[in-house]
């Protein structure tokens, strides 16, 4: 059977097996259980790096571990479901991209599995899930995007370089879901915005959505409302029709601005953020760590160190913007 057809077949919400009936008489090594609220093509693009990074640290696939993935495609509600599947396989180690919801499903259900939480853009001590970077305890170890500064710091980077490519922004549109305690993500990003603008000089507004269907709504109102610019939240449900979101905000035919590598890769203006290759292959060394035989509690909690800032000459071309020379030096990526 075709993959594709595989995985329509089963909701697209499973990109690995095995099965659960197969993981009930499993004897074979040690599985390790990979969550993301992503869509299919992220999830299968992370699981990649995922596997990198156990194969760097010398696991091979089949022998020393086996994987199962589970994907929510942005249904966020999902989540605990996906999660529970992954429980019933009786993994040796869950790994957890960006969802505090499947974390807390897992420490709710089997308070004694290991976690490896990944690009987790909050303080996971101030959350609750480490003592200390240094020295987690506990069960959950990982790393996040919450570098030195924290989210205003690194959205504070992400603005000053996106006001070298539009020097006279006046007013900024956030595209967001909801604000709420779930939702920390949004909440920062919101709440530095709101601290920078008297910085660099604009005027913020920020326009929510319930779903992708809100979206051109959301971008009729911000033009309706004189928006320079469009900044699209790192909220996973965003990500879940990226193509959709994209070709919305083409047609505002305004700069915008991304947080993950994959929207300026895909159309928007520009893109900076932390690496999230580099954070899921450190993920797979800590998987390995654990499996081995290490405590997840005993190993640090690594803040991010690698960061991308994207540009997409394609769009600076349509839309009449030309990147300084200084900027363009520090740039890590070109889309042409």
């Amino acid at each position: 059977m075709k993959r594709r057809k595989f995985l329509q077949l089963t909701g697209g919400a499973s990109l690995a097996w095995p099965s659960l009936a197969l993981a009930q008489r499993r004897t074979g090594p040690p599985l390790v259980a990979f969550l993301t609220p992503f869509s299919e093509g992220l999830t299968t693009a992370r699981a990649g790096d995922l596997r990198m990074g156990l194969k760097q640290a010398g696991l091979i696939e089949g022998v020393d571990y086996a994987l199962a993935v589970r994907f929510a495609n942005g249904e966020v509600a999902r989540v605990p479901e996906l999660t529970r599947e992954l429980i019933a396989l009786k993994p040796r180690v869950f790994v957890i991209a960006a969802s505090v919801s499947g974390l807390n499903t897992v420490r709710n259900e089997v308070p004694d599995m290991p976690v490896v939480l990944t690009g987790l853009a909050a303080d996971p001590i101030a959350m609750g899930f480490a003592e200390s970077y240094a020295r987690p305890g506990g069960m959950i170890t990982g790393n996040t995007m919450n570098a030195v500064g924290g989210e205003e710091a690194l959205t504070t980077k992400r603005i000053g370089f996106f006001k070298e490519l539009v020097p006279d922004l006046a007013r900024l549109g956030m595209v967001h879901f909801g604000f709420s305690a779930n939702n920390v993500l949004a909440l920062s990003e919101r709440n530095a915005l709101q601290k920078m603008s008297g910085h660099f000089g604009f005027e913020f507004l920020n326009y929510e959505i319930r779903t992708l269907d809100d979206l051109d709504g959301a971008v009729s109102a911000g033009l309706r409302d004189g928006v320079s610019a469009f900044y699209i939240s790192g909220d996973p449900r965003m990500n879940f029709d990226v193509p959709r979101v994209v070709a919305s905000l083409a047609k505002s035919e305004k700069p915008t601005c991304g947080v993950y590598p994959f929207w300026a890769q895909r159309g928007l203006l520009m893109s900076y953020s932390n690496d999230l290759q580099d954070m899921l292959r450190r993920a797979g060394f800590q998987v390995a760590k654990i499996i081995q035989g290490a405590k997840a509690g005993e190993l640090p909690f690594e803040q991010a160190v690698k960061y991308t800032l994207v540009i997409n000459m394609k769009t600076a071309r349509k839309l009449g913007i030309t990147p300084p020379p200084t900027l363009l030096a520090v740039t890590d990526e070109l889309i042409e």
